[in-house]
């Protein structure tokens, strides 16, 4: 791809440019209200006919009986001690400081435990708040998709999702309200993706952008901070979020793979450059540029050095791919045409998760809910 390429598609000439990456802020931290224009048909169906596509009337079945109640549901009684819990990871992980890397000559020399901690208990409050703002982005985008999505079936399933995405919504805005110590407004880079995710007015696209490319992240993100926080809490709220966000990614999966083979070339090389575009964007999210800048070191500073680690880079790469690349995969977006998508997540160097489990054959094994629920007949 030449530089030409890169910028129309990501705004800038190379990919791992870092200072044209940090130069897209968000420069309105107090705006209350983002509104986006969005031209799309809204379309209605006069064939009712249930089950027309035997896989998602499935999957809709299973939506219904995977249903929780986020406030009744969830052990909110569970007290929360964000330093505990900073230096609980510390430990885990091999201590504060960097891990390995040689941190002398730069910003975070003269730290101690008390700003990693402090760093810690920020990151936390990042993550959770851009946690919040991509389930309403999901939610936003899926009414999208009850509108414009075609076949009933879709409407039916997609319309069990926006209540999960309420749900998501109203439990990640609750443990920040009242276990954490802090919000951080919507990244940019995120905001950028959810705007043309809205304002595409082709209804596979919202599909694409949400349902197989944020929600495939988030699905992987949520697995590997549940791995690692001992806070009973978010564990269980992340395993019921996960339960639900298996089943909307295995929607995208089974929704576009009948639509996709139907297009041609020059259609399908459009979704394997949106495709490219929305990974770039949430990896450039992950930077977590406004913590630095929370706690007073400029990102371009130090985010060159801590990139540096390639233990942490490849667990980064691991959360940000493992569900999307074989999903694409599954919608054959991978290999079509030319191969573009593949040569490009070549580049990326995540082309090796190819081959793990796609959401479309996993989900089922993720109902938590339906899990719990089975366990407690059996004791009771």
């Amino acid at each position: 791809m030449t530089a030409t390429d890169h910028t129309r598609l990501i705004g800038r000439a190379e990919l791992n440019d870092l200072e044209a990456i940090l130069a897209v802020a968000n420069t309105d931290v107090t705006e209350a209200l983002h509104e986006v224009h969005s031209n799309y048909d809204t379309v209605f169906t006069w064939d009712y006919n249930k089950g027309a596509r035997p896989k998602l009337e499935k999957l809709y079945e299973k939506a219904k009986k995977s249903q929780w109640n986020g406030e009744t549901d969830l052990p909110w009684e569970c007290e929360v001690d964000q330093e505990a819990l900073v230096i609980a990871n510390a430990v885990a992980t091999g201590g504060f400081g960097g891990g390995s890397l040689d941190l002398s000559g730069t910003p975070l020399a003269s730290w101690g435990e008390k700003e990693w901690i402090q760093f810690g208990i920020e990151s936390q409050n990042w993550t959770l708040s851009q946690f919040m703002h991509g389930e309403q982005g999901a939610l936003v985008c899926t009414a999208k998709i009850v509108e414009s999505v075609p076949w009933i079936d879709a409407k039916y399933y997609a319309a069990t999702q926006i209540m999960d995405e309420a749900r998501h919504v109203e439990v990640f805005g609750k443990y920040l309200n009242t276990k954490l110590s802090g919000h951080y407004p919507i990244n940019a880079h995120l905001r950028l993706l959810l705007d043309d995710i809205i304002s595409d007015s082709r209804w596979d696209m919202t599909y694409l952008g949400m349902q197989i490319m944020v929600e495939g992240l988030a699905l992987a993100a949520f697995g590997f901070m549940f791995q690692m926080t001992t806070e009973p809490l978010l564990k269980q709220l992340l395993r019921y979020v996960m339960s639900d966000e298996a089943r909307h990614v295995a929607f995208g999966v089974l929704s576009l793979q009948e639509y996709y083979a139907q297009l041609d070339a020059s259609e399908i090389r459009e979704r394997q450059e949106f495709a490219f575009e929305a990974a770039v964007l949430m990896r450039d999210r992950f930077l977590q540029q406004e913590v630095w800048e929370r706690m007073g070191i400029p990102a371009k500073d130090v985010l060159p050095i801590m990139m540096q680690d390639v233990s942490e880079r490849a667990a980064f790469q691991i959360l940000l791919f493992s569900k999307i690349v074989p999903n694409c995969k599954k919608l054959g977006l991978l290999d079509a045409a030319d191969g573009w998508l593949r040569r490009k997540f070549t580049e990326l160097g995540v082309i090796q998760f190819e081959d793990w489990a796609d959401t479309g054959a996993e989900y089922e094994s993720m109902d938590a809910v339906s899990a719990d629920r089975e366990a407690a007949l059996k004791t009771s």
